[in-house]
């Protein structure tokens, strides 16, 4: 459990549990615009004391330069501790070196290690690098020798990741990233908590041992966000859907009932003994910041960040 000791109510035996601990995914600005919303929600989120927040990586070279200076802007301006993704798409061993090393001088100390989606896009076929790291458990190594300092967590895929042949393939692979350090691994978004516990008992059969946290994605709009889970292996099952239907042209209500399903997902895993949660932002803050309420989370109104 967490050290965290600001009760959620749940239901439990003693209808109480530990505050769960919480973490946060942001992807880079591209804009003006999105600099600023970006940190009106970092402004809104911080307060809730996240164990970290992560930021995502592309590929490109812009990409890169966004992602290196929001980690940057984060450990400059606030209190947060980072987290800044890491892929073996596009760059060679030198130039992923070289990445870790930039982030390592300025303070980061966690990062999040993925192979990342095939250059072609989600569903074409992923080739490496000829002098890059061949594979997320490779990438891992490869951070760990260079800075052992550095915390490094990975992904899980509850529905088996899209390429693996089956699930003990899948959990080979993340045996493989545990053996090279990992000692986090946060999962894909899922809508079926059964497919978590199920993914969680494979693993722990396997002898795998360290937290897998589940990650949250509240449907800000429902339609958009599952063409872009599906892509990326997750079923949304036909009851969870039903409760979008009709909603296209109504944001207002798709909001609340976006964020009374995230809520009560959570919920329900944290009656089950889950006690930390790391939620797919989106760079907005007002559904996350309603789950996290609910879950018994209270901003630290002293906390002070840009």
């Amino acid at each position: 459990m967490t050290d965290a000791t600001m009760p959620a109510h749940t239901g439990g035996q003693d209808g109480y549990l530990k505050r769960p601990a919480i973490s946060f995914e942001f992807f880079p600005p591209k804009t003006e615009d999105m600099e600023r919303n970006l940190w009106d929600t970092i402004n809104r989120l911080a307060p809730l004391d996240p164990k970290f927040v992560s930021v995502t990586y592309g590929a490109g070279g812009s990409t890169r330069e966004r992602t290196h200076a929001t980690i940057s802007r984060i450990l400059k301006e606030t209190a947060l501790l980072p987290a800044a993704h890491l892929t073996c798409v596009g760059a060679s061993r030198g130039e992923i070196d070289e990445i870790v090393d930039r982030y390592h001088e300025v303070g980061v100390r966690h990062i999040v290690g993925l192979r990342g989606d095939p250059p072609g896009g989600i569903g074409t076929a992923y080739s490496s690098h000829p002098d890059g790291y061949q594979s997320s458990a490779d990438l891992v190594a490869g951070i760990k020798k260079r800075h052992g300092d550095i915390e490094v967590s990975v992904s899980a895929y509850p529905e088996k990741h899209p390429e693996a042949r089956d699930f003990d393939d899948d959990i080979d692979t993340l045996q493989a990233k545990v053996d090279a350090g990992a000692t986090r691994a946060i999962t894909q978004v899922f809508f079926d908590n059964d497919l978590y516990f199920r993914y969680l008992d494979r693993v722990r059969a396997r002898g795998i041992n360290i937290p897998i946290v589940p990650g949250i994605m509240p449907m800000h709009n429902f339609k958009q966000a599952r063409a872009f889970v599906t892509r990326a292996g997750t079923s949304v099952p036909d009851w969870f859907a039903a409760k979008f239907e009709g909603l296209d042209e109504d944001a207002e209500t798709r909001k609340l009932v976006a964020a009374t399903v995230a809520a009560g997902q959570v919920q329900k895993l944290a009656k089950h003994g889950v006690d930390t949660f790391h939620f797919y932002t989106m760079n907005r803050a007002d559904l996350v910041f309603a789950i996290s309420h609910l879950l018994g989370i209270r901003a630290k109104s002293a906390q002070k960040v840009a």
